[in-house]
C-alpha cells in the first residue's frame, strides 16, 4: 500500500470522551446508561449538522466525520451506509500515554467499522521522557504496519506538550513556547517517529503561528520520499479567530491538505442546547455554519 494520502480533507471532529464527560455533562465517574444515552444524543447532533453542511455545498469526497466507538458506533455505521468519508480513534481518552483502548482486540473493533481513517492522539515531546517515547513508538509502529497492511489509512494526532525544563526555560510562557519552540519540537517528533518506523498517512497537528513554519513541517512529514504523505490543522479547542489564522496560514502549502476542527466548531451550541437555550435544530444549524466557514477559509486562501 502507497503511504499517504494528497486529497483535500476537511474533518469534523467529535471523538471527544473525556471532555463529554467531565466538561459538557459534568461527570466524576463511567456513564451510566441514561448519560451514555445524552452524550450518544450530542453526537447524534453533531452528526446531523455535518450531513447538514453537505446539504449546503460541502463536498463529500473531502469532508469526513471522526468520532468514536463508545458513543457514535450508530453514527459510523450510518455514515459507512452513505458512503461517507469515516475516522475513528484506538487510544485510550485523556490518557498521558498512548495506550490502545481496547488492547490487543484493537484489531477487531477497526474491522468492526472498517473506517476510512484510523486515528492515533498522541503526546510526544522529543526533549520529553526517552522511555515513554520508546514505548509509545513501538505501539504506534505495530499500528502503523497493522493498518497498512490491511489497506487503511492512518491518521497520526500529534500534540507536543511541554516539558517542566521547557516551561521554567520560558518562564511559563505559552505564547513563546507555541511559536518559538514548538514548530522545532513538532518537526523533531516526526522524524524520530518515522525513524522508529511510524508511517502516517495523514499528520493532525497543532496550528502554527507562522506560514514558514507551516511550510517546515510540511516538509519534515515529506521527508525522505514521503511525497504523498498529508498534514491537517487541528483548532485545539481555541477561538475561531486563531483557528481561522491557523487556516489560513496552512492552506496553499505544499503537503498542508485541509483541517480537523472540533471544539470550536460545536462546543457552544452543545453548552447551548445542554442548559436548554436552544433547540437540537438550531445546535446542528450553528455548527454547520461554523464547518462551512473553516471550508470557506481553507479553499479561500489556496486560490490566492
Amino acid at each position: 500500500m502507497t503511504i499517504g494520502y494528497t486529497k483535500p480533507l476537511y474533518v469534523l471532529p467529535f471523538d471527544h470522551r473525556s471532555s463529554f464527560e467531565k466538561g459538557l455533562f459534568g461527570l466524576g465517574g463511567p456513564p451510566d446508561a441514561q448519560a451514555t444515552g445524552k452524550i450518544a444524543g450530542a453526537k447524534q447532533v453533531i452528526y446531523q449538522a455535518f450531513r447538514l453542511a453537505l446539504e449546503r455545498g460541502a463536498d463529500r469526497t473531502r469532508a469526513a466525520i471522526l468520532v468514536d466507538e463508545q458513543f457514535g458506533a450508530a453514527i459510523l455505521r450510518d455514515a459507512a451506509s452513505r458512503g461517507l468519508l469515516t475516522a475513528m480513534p484506538v487510544e485510550k481518552s485523556g490518557q498521558a500515554e498512548f495506550e490502545f483502548e481496547f488492547g490487543e482486540e484493537f484489531a477487531a473493533h477497526i474491522e468492526q467499522f472498517r473506517p476510512t481513517f484510523v486515528k492515533a492522539l498522541v503526546r510526544y515531546n522529543p526533549e520529553g521522557d526517552a522511555e515513554l517515547n520508546r514505548r509509545q513508538a513501538a505501539r504506534l509502529r505495530r499500528l502503523s504496519q497493522w493498518l497498512h497492511r490491511h489497506s487503511y489509512r492512518f491518521m497520526f494526532e500529534l500534540l507536543v506538550p511541554p516539558t517542566h525544563e521547557q516551561v521554567d526555560r520560558l518562564e511559563g510562557d505559552q505564547q513563546l513556547f507555541d511559536r518559538g519552540l514548538r514548530p522545532s519540537l513538532m518537526i523533531g517528533g516526526i522524524k524520530e517517529l518515522q525513524n522508529a518506523g511510524v508511517e502516517p498517512d495523514v499528520w493532525k497537528v497543532e496550528g502554527l503561528d507562522f506560514r514558514e513554519d507551516c511550510v517546515k513541517v510540511a516538509e519534515a512529514a515529506r521527508w525522505g520520499g514521503r511525497d504523498a504523505v498529508g498534514c491537517i490543522v487541528l483548532g485545539r479547542g481555541s477561538n475561531a479567530r486563531k483557528v481561522l489564522q491557523w487556516l489560513r496560514n496552512a492552506a496553499g502549502v505544499p503537503g498542508f491538505i485541509g483541517f480537523a476542527v472540533g471544539r470550536t466548531s460545536f462546543w457552544e451550541p452543545l453548552v447551548a442546547l445542554r442548559d436548554g437555550k436552544i433547540s437540537a435544530r438550531r445546535a446542528a444549524g450553528q455548527i454547520a455554519r461554523r464547518y462551512l466557514r473553516w471550508v470557506a477559509a481553507f479553499e479561500r486562501q489556496q486560490a490566492v
